[in-house]
């Protein structure tokens, strides 16, 4: 998995991120490179929720429900 993937899997909007924190960003794009991705959102849980809220990932458009 990418970590632009593993970003939108957790609903984070990855260009804001990347465009408003480089630094952490390119931090975090390296570290996940190192680590399985459940290791990764565990090691940053609470870092990951507070991304989240600053670069949350428009919604996408919902399916029809039957």
């Amino acid at each position: 998995m990418e970590f632009e993937e593993y970003l939108k899997v957790k609903k984070i909007d990855s260009a804001a991120f990347k465009k408003a924190d480089q630094v952490r960003f390119l931090e975090w794009e390296t570290i996940f490179s190192t680590m399985h991705p459940d290791s990764f959102t565990a090691q940053k849980k609470f870092l990951i929720n507070d991304i989240r809220r600053r670069y949350l990932l428009g919604n996408e458009p919902e399916t029809l429900k039957s």
